[in-house]
């Protein structure tokens, strides 16, 4: 393991931790820089960064080749081999288009700078498929009475479906996209969720819990989340298995200017007659066996953080907050979930969403 600088700022000793051995120090001579890419194995990229987290450089073993045709000797300090024209992503921007462009890229590891050039984190593109600024809300208070005896002493979202609980597979799957802030409404049994999950420290995140007293229906809870850190909120059901791709729900969302968009899923109705089109009771057309397709609602909201001022206190569903919004004329909109997506309350589902784990990618 590379010894770490003595003196850290917060954020940065934060950061090092898992990343120490991609930082070297910009007065460190060549020989050490080759030492550290050889021992890396992969994402052979290194920080050039003081002890404060100050970022100067990125540098390869590229950037020490080409150096070394240029007749720069192997004692100079890699502050003089160092590529000082590197990509990054600032902190508390929209970085969303940018992470898409460098991925095209294959680029891997990009830093995360805050306003005076202090490295915040690095964000790995091959693990994050993107940094989307949201926090997400996911709704886990529910008594889960529809799979007794299965949840009389465990709630539902800790029932395992694969190698982990429901819940985790959503929380994991958030934590691919960006995700750094999870807030869970919990009732029922909800100890044993805290307890699951803490604070969120062991995936990397910060989550924290609102405790319902009384059933505040989907939405409710809401307005009891003391903090949000972003302009938009996601909110979920903690019992849907899917591969959403939450990055083009954000984009499509943002691209409508919506106020609150619903993500549904596609369900077709097959009529087993022929279904006459008519009118002032003349037959226009006739349509045999027609099938219709009609968006569900799949439970998975994205919304601007004002709309939450909006919930009355008390019990209060989405559905109502949707219908409250369509009357004052704001953006409401849809986005198609084309991938996966299983509701687990029932046995039956439940035991496919056991059966499609093994099947599907999320």
């Amino acid at each position: 393991m590379v010894p770490l600088p003595n003196k850290l700022s917060l954020s940065y000793a934060k950061f090092v931790t898992n990343y120490a051995n991609h930082i070297i120090a910009p007065d460190a001579p060549v020989t050490r820089a080759l030492e550290q890419i050889g021992q890396l194995g992969q994402y052979l990229t290194l920080f050039v960064a003081d002890d404060t987290g100050k970022l100067f450089g990125t540098l390869t073993d590229g950037d020490i080749r080409r150096g070394l045709l240029n007749g720069k000797p192997l004692t100079d300090a890699v502050s003089r081999f160092m590529n000082p024209n590197f990509r990054f992503l600032r902190q508390h921007e929209d970085n969303t288009d940018t992470i898409r462009l460098f991925r095209e890229q294959l680029l891997q590891l990009i830093p995360e700078l805050d306003t005076d050039g202090r490295l915040v984190r690095i964000i790995n593109l091959v693990k994050t498929r993107a940094l989307l600024p949201i926090d997400a809300v996911i709704m886990a208070g529910g008594r889960g009475e529809r799979l007794l005896p299965l949840t009389r002493n465990t709630p539902k979202p800790l029932l395992p479906v694969g190698s982990k609980p429901i819940i985790e597979h959503n929380v994991d799957r958030l934590i691919q996209y960006g995700v750094g802030h999870v807030h869970i409404t919990t009732r029922y049994l909800g100890e044993q969720i805290e307890a699951f999950f803490g604070d969120g420290t062991a995936k990397g995140i910060q989550i924290d819990y609102t405790r319902e007293t009384e059933p505040l229906g989907t939405v409710g809870a809401m307005r009891l989340t003391p903090t949000y850190h972003n302009d938009t909120v996601l909110l979920m059901n903690s019992d849907l298995l899917t591969n959403i791709d939450f990055e083009d729900f954000y984009s499509e969302f943002r691209r409508q200017d919506a106020d609150m968009a619903v993500a549904t899923v596609p369900y077709p109705v097959s009529i087993p007659f022929g279904v006459l089109e008519t009118n002032a009771g003349r037959i226009h057309a006739l349509r045999e066996k027609p099938t219709y397709t009609y968006y569900v609602n799949a439970g998975i909201y994205l919304m601007k953080r004002s709309v939450i001022d909006m919930i009355p206190p008390g019990p209060y569903n989405a559905t109502d907050l949707l219908e409250q919004l369509i009357a004052t004329q704001h953006t409401v909109t849809y986005f198609p979930l084309l991938g996966y997506w299983l509701d687990i309350g029932r046995p039956d589902d439940y035991q496919k969403a056991c059966t499609d784990i093994n099947h599907i990618a999320l």
